[in-house]
């Protein structure tokens, strides 16, 4: 007989049976309802395979299947883990596979592609399409080919020609991976990434996203077809051994990402305060990388004095910056990135730009962008 505590949360399976629990840290009874919907124990209790997939899950995979208009999704941990299990896998299941990236991509995305299949790869030049159909040219029309590029580029706020490359991929017989981690929830009519605001997320094989960043929580997910899909859960490590996202995460992460398919309010208003925090530092004369998306590159050049100024802006401000340095960047290329969100009103934006001037000057800074 299960003890008394677990006697308490008996309860009943379709047939009518009690279901007693053992795949937990300790032994539980109760319904099988109420063991997929409850969100009263945070931890996950294991992998996906072995207890660790609830109501949440499976619930949240379908959303993200719609977002994307894909058959099926897949969380992972995080949008690292997604990017590193899924290529590093696809290497495995396609004999042969030539990974085709872009010299930007993130470093999850490199490290997938190097522990997939390291050499069979080919890097072509940022978002340069006479590039890449020079390199799918070379290669037989019959061998299995993956173009890997992301929609919003992290550090310098630059969009790829998602349409564009997708074209290429399929008159190359390439399959395309498209990574939306800086765009999901932030981009096209129902918070599905640039892809969805161009209307080309039928053309793209394979999504990545984040439920971090636009989504506010934390994990990772693909969304693709169902063999796709099927294949990678059959055969990523990074998915098979361990422990699966907590259920209250998931089930926030979805009431997330249902909110912001209806609403484009945030995004609208995301748009907004970006373009306003660009034109106050284009006022002010302070090196901003242009760009179209919601990232704010600033160029400062070195890396001891980037470090030193997001410093003196949180100690004499109260103004939290993060400096960006290598790996993130190339050396020379040293940063601050500002991400205005919808709630910085103008009286933050205005502190924020005069305090950057007044170090500027008093830093001896130079102005010009790199």
């Amino acid at each position: 007989m299960p003890s008394t505590s677990a006697r308490k949360g008996a309860g009943r399976s379709r047939s009518g049976a009690r279901t007693t629990i053992w795949a937990w840290a300790r032994t539980r009874t109760c319904s099988r309802r109420c063991t997929r919907r409850s969100t009263g124990s945070a931890p996950a209790r294991g992998t996906r395979n072995i207890s660790g997939t609830t109501h949440y899950h499976v619930e949240l995979e379908a959303e993200l299947a719609d977002l994307h208009q894909k058959p099926s999704a897949l969380l992972f941990t995080s949008g690292y883990i997604a990017n590193d299990a899924t290529l590093s896998t696809l290497y495995r299941i396609l004999p042969g596979l030539v990974v085709l990236s872009d010299e930007k991509n993130h470093a999850s995305m490199i490290e997938g592609i190097r522990r997939g299949g390291g050499a069979a790869k080919i890097i072509f030049r940022h978002n340069d399409l006479a590039d890449l159909e020079r390199h799918l040219r070379s290669l037989p029309r019959e061998q299995p080919k993956l173009v890997a590029f992301e929609s919003v580029y992290s550090m310098d706020g630059d969009i790829s020609p998602i349409g564009e490359i997708a074209a290429l991929a399929r008159r190359y017989n390439a399959m395309t991976y498209l990574d939306e981690v800086h765009a999901v929830g932030l981009y096209g009519p129902s918070g599905g990434g640039v892809a969805e605001r161009d209307k080309v997320l039928g053309e793209i094989d394979i999504v990545e996203g984040t439920l971090a960043k636009g989504f506010g929580l934390m994990g990772g997910y693909i969304a693709a077809s169902s063999a796709i899909v099927d294949a990678v859960r059959c055969h990523a490590p990074g998915f098979i051994f361990t422990t699966s996202l907590a259920p209250a995460v998931v089930a926030g992460a979805l009431a997330s990402v249902r909110h912001l398919k209806a609403s484009s309010a945030e995004r609208a208003a995301h748009q907004m305060r970006a373009t306003r925090l660009k034109t106050l530092l284009r006022a002010e004369g302070l090196p901003l990388l242009e760009g179209p998306s919601h990232i704010v590159p600033v160029m400062v050049g070195d890396a001891r004095r980037c470090k030193e100024l997001t410093d003196r802006l949180l100690e004499e401000f109260g103004i939290y910056v993060q400096p960006i340095n290598f790996p993130t960047v190339p050396r020379g290329t040293e940063r601050i990135r500002l991400t205005p969100s919808p709630v910085h009103s103008d009286a933050d934006m205005a502190a924020l730009v005069s305090a950057l001037a007044t170090l500027w000057e008093r830093m001896g800074l130079s102005r010009k962008a790199a």
